[in-house]
């Protein structure tokens, strides 16, 4: 059995793509992808920075051997290109299949007479191919020391989250009585994929942990749990499972929500992390995550989530609630507000929309000393409700299910909800998006995966 790959691409790129690969014509077409190159829990993943379409005729031509190639003149520009940026080089063409597809007898012994010497103009990064049907993807990837990866899945990357692979599978587990109610709106196959789905929790106070149990009863199969606080007795109005137990021994908060949610689905695998998101090593662990729930309140960790979703094509929401009040007068409220402000790659991002404060950064990075010998003094804690924190998790969880499930239109727009309480007003914003985003546009660091660091703390 070959080893496998995953790879990544943004909905926008792959829309393009398709609509070159399938225009109409039942005709063969031709384009290169270049990705970048990440490997993650043992596996390499490939997150898709650049889509070049073979123009046909010129760039796409008749073989000499096979029905279509593309022209030399043009491998060689992509390939050094590869080279020189450091992405792998990802050869495409399409089949006139539909659920299945697979390369041919002459497609593969292509690869075997030309990728050797393509390895070597590319330096050592992997280089390879996939063959597309309308609605699946093949792939023979090769690497250095001439390794060749099948693609276990192609995850598309939008405003729902698309799975492609080489064939349909029709398996679906049951989910005996337990999830029998959702059952009946998303069906078996639906069920299945949730009990694979992998996500981080970002946070696990009053927002992550009613968003932990909210995942858990409905099937997700796979948790990363980040926080390094303790429980504290402040905490039991809004935290879910936790005890004065657990406020008098300072349970840690992560290990109080994989308790919770063991509880509630025993066959859950749930992995804690009692640190801060922040550490370099700590983001990495988050890499092979399908989805991201940030519900942490630090510029860094928004920063740091930013980052993940458009270096590594990670879709994740960042939520949470707010109440302002008078600064002279605390009992006069001012706004009290839940916030699901969904972050896709290619979407516009926090920094563009400003959600991510320079100076509060600047401000985080100093201790609590430096703050105070500056005058900034040590802030207060924030207000906190339960039931305001339910409707931005609840929000936030509902998106993740229709989105990743499929089960709304792809051409939804992707929005920003603002839920204001004091006046009963809902705003919705469509994210900005800058061109020359230093974090989410082609000049920055999207889809560049290890080839850059993260924003860390210690990175």
């Amino acid at each position: 059995m070959k080893p496998t790959c995953q790879i990544r691409i943004a909905s926008s790129d792959y829309e393009r793509l398709h609509q070159h690969l399938f225009p109409g014509d039942h005709d063969e077409h031709g384009a290169v992808l270049l990705a970048g190159q990440s490997q993650i829990a043992g596996r390499e993943v490939f997150s898709v920075r650049e889509v070049h379409l073979a123009e046909e005729g010129t760039d796409y031509v008749e073989g000499k051997i096979g029905y279509r190639a593309l022209n030399p003149t043009f491998i060689h520009k992509i390939i050094t290109r590869a080279r020189d940026e450091r992405l792998a080089y990802l050869a495409v063409h399409n089949h006139g299949t539909d659920l299945s597809v697979g390369f041919s007898r002459i497609d593969i012994e292509s690869h075997e007479r030309g990728y050797p010497a393509l390895l070597q103009i590319s330096r050592g990064m992997p280089v390879g191919a996939l063959v597309f049907g309308h609605r699946s993807v093949a792939s023979d990837v090769w690497l250095k020391d001439k390794t060749r990866l099948e693609l276990d899945e192609m995850i598309v990357v939008g405003k729902t989250i698309q799975r492609l692979t080489s064939h349909l599978d029709r398996e679906a587990e049951e989910g005996g009585e337990v999830y029998e109610r959702q059952v009946r709106m998303f069906g078996r196959e639906g069920q299945k994929r949730l009990a694979k789905a992998r996500v981080a929790i970002l946070g696990l106070g009053g927002v992550g942990s009613l968003v932990a149990e909210y995942l858990a009863r409905l099937g997700v199969g796979h948790f990363i749990l980040v926080d390094a606080d303790l429980i504290e007795e402040s905490n039991l109005s809004r935290i879910v499972g936790a005890t004065q137990a657990d406020a008098k021994n300072k349970k840690a908060k992560v290990a109080v929500a994989k308790e919770m949610i063991l509880a509630a689905n025993p066959a859950a695998s749930v992995k804690v992390i009692a640190d801060d998101m922040a550490k370099e090593s700590v983001a990495k662990e988050l890499r092979g995550v399908d989805y991201m729930f940030l519900a942490a309140d630090s510029m860094r960790a928004r920063l740091v989530f930013n980052a993940l979703v458009h270096q590594y094509l990670i879709p994740g929401v960042q939520l949470g609630s707010k109440i302002r009040c008078n600064p002279d007068d605390h009992s006069k409220l001012l706004d009290v507000m839940s916030a699901n402000r969904p972050v896709r790659p290619g979407m516009g991002c926090l920094w563009c929309n400003q959600f991510i404060d320079p100076n509060i950064l600047a401000l985080e990075a100093k201790s609590d000393e430096e703050r105070k010998e500056q005058a900034y003094g040590v802030a207060e804690p924030n207000p906190s409700v339960i039931s305001l924190n339910a409707v931005s998790a609840s929000h936030a969880v509902n998106d993740f299910l229709l989105d990743y499930l499929g089960l709304r239109p792809a051409q939804r727009d992707v929005h920003y909800e603002h839920f204001h309480f004091l006046d009963g007003r809902r705003s919705v914003v469509v994210p900005r998006k800058d061109g020359d985003c230093p974090e989410c546009s082609r000049e920055g660091r999207f889809g560049r995966g290890d080839a850059v660091s993260l924003p860390c703390i210690d990175g």
